[in-house]
């Protein structure tokens, strides 16, 4: 098996960055993975304590396919985030800056519109950024990975094709037999000089209903997966134990 190619999701819900390298350090994300998020105004979020919570809490594509449509780019070194709508106009704004979460808040608030909630009291959705914090999908930080057997075997026994970027997956496996990803439960993988042990498979959401593509709800893997392999299932998380730097084309092996 090896890494075919490695992704990260700056922003909650939207759209994913290729990645050509990747430095990982034990027990956390790939560095700013879901690093940023516009909690609703709803949301019970502790901003003194950051801990997991629903996604539901959160501009998220479960709820809000439309925001599919959007095309962000993060620049790392310039510390800033670029927001382009097709439809509309563009943002670039900080979102490690009061004024910058501020703009980015106003800007996805009006995207979203009637989705778009409040608080009891009125509190406005807002974007948020917790240093050393990831917004992701597991109470725990973690890498995910999905084999292109398991979804080639899907796209086969739907008889049509089924976009990677629906399952949103951090490392994409090259040269896996369908489903070996859930062979690999409570082993430690090795890429390079990396660790990390496989901790359990990532069961599915509606999520994965909405076309990375044209924003639109056109196909159901979560009934797909349930009717042709009895289960919900594609990809799995694990947890980094020892840190380096990966790339496209590392090869993954079993540790020891």
């Amino acid at each position: 098996m090896k890494i075919e190619s490695l992704y990260r999701y700056p922003v909650k819900g939207l759209t994913p960055e290729c990645l050509t390298t990747a430095t990982l350090s034990p027990g956390r994300a790939i560095p700013f993975d879901r690093a940023f998020a516009l909690a609703q105004g709803d949301a019970d979020l502790d901003i003194e304590h950051p801990a997991w919570i629903s996604k539901v809490n959160f501009l998220c594509l479960a709820k809000n396919p439309a925001a599919a449509r959007l095309r962000t780019a993060f620049d790392q070194p310039r510390g800033m985030l670029t927001i382009h709508d097709p439809a509309g106009e563009d943002l670039v704004a900080s979102p490690f800056t009061p004024e910058g979460r501020a703009a980015l808040a106003t800007y996805l608030t009006a995207f979203l519109g009637p989705e778009a909630r409040y608080g009891t009291s009125g509190q406005a959705p807002h974007f948020h950024h917790f240093p050393k914090h990831s917004f992701c999908d597991h109470k725990t930080q973690v890498i995910s990975l999905i084999g292109h057997g398991s979804l080639a075997a899907l796209e086969a026994a739907v008889g049509a094709p089924r976009d990677k970027l629906r399952f949103r997956a951090n490392i994409y496996i090259a040269d896996a037999e369908p489903w070996a990803e859930f062979g690999l439960l409570g082993k430690t993988l090795q890429i390079g000089e990396v660790t990390m042990v496989v901790q359990e498979r990532i069961d599915r959401c509606p999520a994965t209903m909405v076309n990375p593509d044209t924003a639109e709800k056109d196909a159901n893997p979560v009934k797909e997966l349930r009717e042709h392999f009895g289960h919900i299932d594609m990809g799995v998380f694990a947890e980094v134990l020892t840190g380096g730097t990966i790339q496209p084309g590392d090869e993954i092996r079993l540790a020891g």
